[in-house]
């Protein structure tokens, strides 16, 4: 028996169980301090009405033996698809159910999607970047090649005539840094993987913030995209998923290499290691793009967007650099006083009681920075920016 070596190749800790051993020790040492988080990317509204009375009827259904639903349809139920289908239609983007998966969640999609790559593939990555773009590669054992994300750039990378690779993350809105590609910035990254045959795993899983009209909501927008991008998308933070767990990944048909269509390849894939997600959930998901659904969850959007610039104006005010907040629900700011990424992580906490998280655990370009979240309380996101106007002005 040989184990898997390249999960020997991984750092000793997942960055947010770091975190957490650090928070719980800190409260252990100061029960009487308020700790208010503003780093994991956790919701924190509880499911809209619609959403829970799509799955209160669906609960009702399963325990009837006229409407019982045992194992699903391959791909997810026929109607969460089209739902899937016809908002996409609302953007201007035109899919077949057959190019529409449902899942447990984006982060299973990523990592699983690999399975239909070689492991000789070549993997670009942007640096900072969402841990586990990195580890599922490490994990295969795949050469992975970063591409740095810096102030210069304002954390959107782009391709040139010396970048070469299979397959490449791209994350927009971006996480950990709130930056949104433009939909010309967008164009040069598929033009780039049309020419080279490469596949782009593009992460949507933040696109419903998103308010600038003119940047772009999917990877399909861009013209001949269809043909070397799969997008992943989940309702974790669109609607207060993170809980119940439901997502979606699109693999166009008109996706092919070495003369085979990869929707094939994952449709067998999925069929063969997964077995859906519950018809309850996904009741509750087809519940999200009805009309009061659609603009109950853009209310819960505009609370966190509202958190969001809340953070934004204390740090205009303390003159902080910083990047996201407005298309994002994430914030990427430098730290002060030249700080490194745990210094400030441990001033916060031991100042302010406050919690972020340092952006050295998204890559070695994110040294020196931080992410703050805006899916707290208002009334603590308030709290938190008044303990640390205190300390840094």
């Amino acid at each position: 028996m040989k184990i898997n070596h390249n999960y020997l190749n991984l750092k000793e800790s997942y960055l947010f169980s770091l975190i957490a051993k650090k928070v719980n020790d800190y409260k252990q040492q100061n029960p009487e301090k308020n700790v208010i988080r503003l780093g994991i990317g956790d919701v924190t509204l509880p499911l809209v009405p619609a959403v829970l009375g799509a799955m209160h009827n669906a609960v009702s259904e399963m325990g009837s033996p006229h409407t019982f639903k045992g194992y699903g349809e391959e791909q997810g139920y026929s109607f969460l698809r089209q739902a899937v289908c016809d908002y996409y239609a609302r953007k201007g983007v035109m899919l077949d159910k057959s190019e529409v998966f449902i899942s447990d969640g984006a982060k299973s999609d990523l990592g699983n999607i690999l399975d239909i790559f070689d492991a000789d593939n070549t993997v670009i990555i942007p640096d900072p970047v969402y841990p586990v773009y990195v580890d599922t590669n490490i994990m295969a054992g795949r050469k992975i090649i970063f591409i740095n994300g810096s102030v210069e750039n304002n954390f959107l990378p782009l391709p040139d005539e010396k970048t070469k690779g299979d397959i490449v993350y791209i994350c927009s809105p971006n996480n950990p840094t709130g930056a949104v590609y433009t939909k010309e910035q967008l164009k040069i990254w598929v033009d780039w993987a049309l020419e080279r045959q490469a596949v782009i795993l593009f992460d949507s899983a933040y696109e419903a913030y998103i308010r600038d009209e003119n940047l772009p909501t999917s990877v399909y927008q861009i013209p001949g995209a269809e043909k070397c991008a799969i997008e992943f998308c989940s309702f974790s933070k669109t609607a207060g998923f993170t809980g119940t767990r439901c997502g979606y990944t699109v693999i166009p048909q008109a996706l092919v290499r070495t003369n085979v269509p990869l929707n094939k390849l994952w449709l067998r894939r999925q069929t063969t290691k997964f077995n859906g997600v519950p018809y309850i959930v996904q009741r509750g998901a087809e519940a999200v793009f009805t009309e009061i659904g659609f603009l109950q969850v853009k209310e819960q959007i505009r609370y966190y967007l509202e958190n969001a610039c809340i953070m934004a104006d204390t740090l205009n005010e303390l003159g902080i650099w910083f990047t996201g907040g407005k298309n994002s629900p994430y914030i990427w700011l430098k730290c002060p006083n030249n700080m490194s990424s745990w210094e400030f992580f441990d001033f916060l906490l031991n100042r302010c009681s406050v919690v972020g998280t340092p952006g050295a655990g998204f890559g070695d370009n994110g040294e020196g920075f931080f992410r703050l979240t805006a899916f707290g309380n208002k009334g603590n996101v308030v709290e938190a920016m008044e303990r640390i106007r205190k300390v840094l002005i």
